[in-house]
């Protein structure tokens, strides 16, 4: 007898990162268990996955879901954290509470924990840790900060690094910029970027192809930087946009990429498994911390002032140079542990 599982996470938003994550648990859905998903373009993770959907942005509907569902799974990302907002903290703390109200088990697959700015979300999740049946962390930061929270529990690589890897085959091939409008580059704060973007461009002769990878956030980003005069004319020139509908269309962006210079983590992860040389910006700690992982250069946006002279010279370096196999590898067999936690729904 199969049980349905609740999975719960920011799908069928038009993230190609969080689509990644989806694909990744459902890969990884032992054939006992009934996915029904929580997304908000339902059709979309229907037609792609053939998995029956909830409206996630609807509280009534995802709580009725929960009610004939067997189980609920938070499945990768980083939910419980009140960066996007303390409401949204509340939301999945409803569902946690509601699922244990009605003797169902509630398992963390791959989480992120955090950020968690207030006091009273730092309270709030420290009520919830014990109600969890069972949790794997996606990385160190997130699994310390649950202990100090009073709950200890294993952590592997994010999810993302699950999914099969590709051959590169972009020696010589384009600039692929994976970037997010962000509060910490405003106005000719991008200016370095761009000039050192248009220097290695012009100096390489490599065409630049734009990748918005969140489609509603990032998809008006090059035309803006455009638009406020930021985009070298020598850089307008080279650049073009290529908006990827699927993970799996992006990694083949990637890997015929001479570099990708990446501002979001799953775009980053994505096209390490591209094979394709790779380069951080971090507006986030959890960049950082996939950088650090990979062995490849990272500038933080929050606490780095670089030059374009210094910026060029980094990303010349990384140019055609795609990062060790081997570390690669030891992320991918990481992501062993979150399998076998699904296991546990098993009958």
């Amino acid at each position: 007898m199969t049980k349905t599982v609740l999975l719960c996470g920011y799908y069928g938003e038009h993230n190609l990162g969080d689509d990644a994550l989806l694909a990744s648990l459902l890969g990884q859905m032992p054939s006992a268990l009934t996915p029904l998903v929580t997304a908000y373009d339902g059709a979309a993770v229907a037609s792609r996955h053939g998995v029956s959907t909830v409206q996630r942005r609807s509280p009534k509907q995802v709580l009725a879901a929960l009610s004939r569902s067997d189980a609920l799974v938070f499945g990768g990302g980083s939910l419980l954290q009140d960066s996007t907002s303390f409401q949204s903290l509340l939301y999945y703390a409803a569902l946690i509470a509601a699922a244990r109200l009605q003797g169902k088990p509630v398992l963390l697959w791959a989480q992120g924990l955090g950020p968690l700015r207030r006091r009273r979300s730092r309270a709030l999740v420290r009520a919830l840790l014990p109600l969890i049946t069972a949790i794997t962390w996606r990385d160190p930061e997130s699994a310390a900060l649950a202990e100090r929270l009073g709950r200890a529990d294993h952590y592997g690589a994010d999810a993302v690094w699950a999914l099969p890897r590709e051959q590169w085959l972009g020696r010589g091939g384009p600039i692929v910029i994976c970037w997010r409008p962000t509060d910490l580059l405003q106005g000719q704060g991008w200016s370095p970027y761009l000039q050192a973007l248009a220097d290695l461009a012009d100096a390489e002769s490599r065409e630049v192809l734009w990748v918005p990878f969140h489609r509603d956030q990032d998809q008006h980003l090059l035309a803006d930087l455009i638009d406020q005069g930021l985009i070298p004319s020598a850089l307008a020139q080279r650049s073009r946009q290529v908006t990827p509908a699927t993970p799996q269309e992006a990694m083949a962006v990637f890997r015929s990429a001479g570099l990708v210079i990446a501002m979001r983590l799953h775009a980053l992860i994505l096209a390490a498994l591209s094979g394709a040389p790779v380069a951080a910006l971090s507006y986030d700690p959890k960049v950082r911390a996939c950088a650090d992982q990979l062995g490849c250069s990272c500038v933080d946006l929050a606490s780095t002032t670089c030059s374009a002279a210094a910026l060029h010279q980094l990303w010349s370096q990384a140019l055609d140079q795609p990062p060790p196999s081997g570390r690669i590898s030891a992320l991918v067999a990481s992501t062993n542990l979150h399998h076998q936690l699904l296991a546990r729904l098993l009958p």
